[in-house]
């Protein structure tokens, strides 16, 4: 068995290709987010009657921008979809007074 060799003696150079390392330490500051993917939510303007037969059967919701899902977030934590706030305000009042 070869006897131990110095760690800190000089070390010959090693015969293939060179490669050197370096660590990077680097502090990121993520947002508080509920749940992965909260940040690129929206909250969708759809009928109220819609939104309760969704619950009731869980069946998707279809919005005023066309986005098709099963709710089951609270919309209060999500700014409003600009495409639904832009036709909800485009609208006109309904004639049987709802």
């Amino acid at each position: 068995m070869p006897p131990p060799s110095d760690p800190n003696a000089p070390q010959g150079q090693p015969d293939g290709p060179q490669t050197q390392t370096a660590v990077l330490e680097r502090t990121e500051t993520v947002p508080e987010v509920a749940e992965p993917g909260d940040h690129e939510r929206f909250a969708h303007y759809v009928r109220k009657e819609k939104i309760l037969e969704s619950a009731l059967s869980g069946e998707p919701v279809t919005a005023l921008c066309g986005k098709v899902w099963i709710p089951g977030r609270n919309p209060d934590r999500f700014p409003v979809c600009p495409t639904c706030k832009e036709i909800y305000e485009g609208l006109r009042p309904p004639e049987d007074g709802d």
